[in-house]
């Protein structure tokens, strides 16, 4: 198992979580202007990406992707999938930002096409399991330049995760954002009012 235990001694912290291919390292890179490797196939990052700044007590995560990845087999991925949910769980304390990033543009059909009796969606399941651990959670609706009826889109992604649409009373939670474009402004607002209700504007200068 590639290694989960390279975390910087860090109180405050910031995480990245979502599917594969998603754009969480693009992500990664807007946040911190810093290039990470991100692969044209999924599942690049196997093993937890850490950027800290040493003059803060800070440190921003991207965490390796969960759920379907071409190439990579079943047991992998469910030992993927459970060191991130240990990693949560263990660092849950000292995390005042979960960011839940998603596809805009197949989340939804996603999310359907894995909803029946017997199986919760990762990305359903991973939103309501940071919230379990009380975690504030934004998530980040990647690549909205590919999709075209936005509000519609963004209401039935709420109306998935439980939340009751219109998706605009839900701005601290549903931030739509073009990742490769550099447009995350939607996401740094939602960030920022969570780091203030923890009273941390000191982290402001990050988003």
């Amino acid at each position: 198992m590639d290694s989960f235990d390279t975390r910087p001694d860090r109180d405050a912290e910031v995480v990245l979580v979502g599917r594969s291919n998603v754009g969480k390292s693009t992500l990664m890179r807007e946040i911190t202007g810093h290039r990470f490797d991100t692969g044209g196939k999924p599942g690049v990052t196997r093993s937890p990406n850490h950027y800290d700044w040493t003059a803060q007590d800070f440190v921003i995560t991207d965490l390796p992707g969960f759920g379907f990845m071409s190439g990579v087999e079943g047991d992998r991925r469910e030992q993927i999938k459970t060191a991130i949910v240990q990693y949560l769980e263990t660092h849950a304390d000292k995390i005042l930002v979960g960011v839940l990033v998603l596809d805009g543009k197949s989340a939804v059909d996603i999310i359907d096409r894995h909803s029946g009796p017997d199986e919760i969606p990762y990305d359903v399941e991973m939103y309501h399991f940071l919230r379990d651990l009380d975690i504030p959670t934004v998530v980040a609706v990647n690549k909205m330049d590919k999709v075209d009826d936005r509000d519609e889109r963004l209401d039935d992604l709420c109306d998935r995760l439980g939340l009751l649409p219109p998706w605009k009373q839900w701005q601290d939670t549903i931030a739509p954002i073009k990742a490769k474009n550099g447009q995350i402004d939607a996401l740094n607002e939602a960030v920022r009012t969570h780091l203030h209700e923890q009273q941390r504007d000191d982290l402001f200068q990050f988003f």
